[in-house]
Parts: C-alpha cells; sequence; structure tokens
C-alpha cells in the first residue's frame, strides 16, 4: 500500500502544485465590485483666475474586475484629475469624468456619480472697503465712547467679481466693553466671510476705543441707608 502512494511522487507532487495554482488563478480570476469615494483634484488653475461656484471635492465610483486585481488596489491609489489649463472665465462642464480615471486595465466603473462637473471660472477683481469696528456692550456708568477708528481703516479685498461687487465693508470681531473705564487699543481680527472673495493681505487692525466722562451723567442718588454706587 505504501509503495503504491509513493509511486510517481515527484509527478503527483507536480499535479498537486499545478492543481492549487489553478485553484488561486480561479479564484482570482472571480469578478469582484468595490465601491471608493475617489478625490476631484483640480489642477493648473490659473493665478488670475478663481473657482466661483460650489464644486465636489470627491465622487462615488463603483469599480469591478478580476479579484487578484482589486485585491491589490486601495482606494488610495485611485483619484481624478479635472484640468483646468487655459480655461477661459466662464462655466466649463466635464463629463465622462470616469475616463480620466487612473485605474489599471482590466477594471471597469460601473457607476459614478456625480457623473459630470460644471466649473464656473471668473478673473480675480480687487477693490478697498472700509472697516467698521464693531462692539459690544457699554462702559461702566459716568463714561461713555467719545471715538472709535481702525488702523488701517480700509483695506482691501479680493476675488470673483459677481461676489465682490456686492461688497461694501468688512467688520471686526466684536470688542468687548462691558467694565470698561479708560480709553485703549488693542488688535482686532477682521470677521470675513467671503466664499469667493478673500481679505488679500491686511487680516486684522489696530482699533483705538476713546472714552470720555458723560458730562449728562447723573449718579443715582442713594435711598437713606443705603451705599452709593459708583
Amino acid at each position: 500500500m505504501f509503495a503504491k502512494l509513493t509511486n510517481n511522487w515527484i509527478l503527483k507532487l507536480i499535479s498537486l502544485a499545478f492543481a492549487v495554482v489553478l485553484w488561486f488563478f480561479v479564484i482570482g480570476e472571480r469578478k469582484l465590485e468595490v465601491s471608493y469615494i475617489v478625490p476631484l483634484e483640480y489642477q493648473d488653475l490659473a493665478e488670475e483666475m478663481i473657482i466661483a461656484n460650489e464644486i465636489p471635492s470627491s465622487v462615488s465610483v463603483r469599480i469591478s474586475g478580476p479579484r487578484a486585481l482589486l485585491m491589490n488596489h486601495s482606494a488610495g491609489d485611485v483619484s481624478i484629475a479635472v484640468d483646468l489649463k487655459d480655461l477661459p472665465a466662464g462655466i466649463t462642464s466635464f463629463k465622462r469624468l470616469e475616463e480620466s480615471l487612473n485605474i489599471p486595465s482590466g477594471l471597469k466603473v460601473t457607476r459614478i456619480a456625480p457623473s459630470y462637473v460644471d466649473v464656473k471660472l471668473e478673473r480675480i477683481r480687487e477693490k478697498t472697503v472700509p472697516v467698521r469696528v464693531v462692539l459690544a456692550g457699554n462702559p461702566v456708568a459716568g463714561v461713555r465712547i467719545k471715538k472709535v477708528q481702525a488702523e488701517p481703516a480700509r483695506v482691501a479685498v479680493a476675488g470673483a467679481g459677481s461676489e465682490l461687487k456686492a461688497v461694501t465693508e468688512v467688520t471686526t470681531e466684536a470688542i468687548e466693553l462691558n467694565g470698561v473705564r479708560e480709553s485703549f487699543s488693542q488688535t482686532a481680527p477682521i470677521d470675513y466671510p467671503g466664499i469667493y472673495t478673500y481679505l488679500k493681505e491686511q487680516k486684522t487692525v489696530e482699533v483705538e476705543v476713546l472714552l470720555e466722562l458723560d458730562p449728562d451723567f447723573k449718579p443715582v442718588e442713594a435711598e437713606e441707608g443705603e451705599t452709593p454706587q459708583s
């Protein structure tokens, strides 16, 4: 019995190895379908242009193909490049995004959403607008605000002309006055909520708040037995 098992053992071992390799090959050729969230990379935007509409940063993609290929393919290997080089101002529609997907041959895109992207480009414009200082609260009783000023008093805003035309001023973050008795100055960040426009250079201003005694202030007279309030 043992002699029969060991007879031609080399040939049998080769046959077993071949069967194992064939099994792995069959398993590897099984079709799979995998979903990815693929980043969109907007490339080569001209310096004088700005994207002036909401655009997706990624798309949902389903890819099918042999198991062996997909097992060796990770989400980090997949991206889609959107080429903005030399595009004029206006809206450009990028369709059939799957054709720009960098995947190996043998894999197939079965679904992509969204399947296209509209990109609106505008030339960057610039304008100078005044800074309005925002104050919160009031100084102590008997003291009033004499003057508030920002340095610089005007700052440059740049970006898409369609949004820029509606910008008439920028404001600071609120400066707290509650309990303040004396004049002061402080650095205040500019609170600018632009979407397709931005502060070009100046992000903060130096704010000076000048206070003075209020000549019309009359202290509340304390009733008998009460301590006068300062």
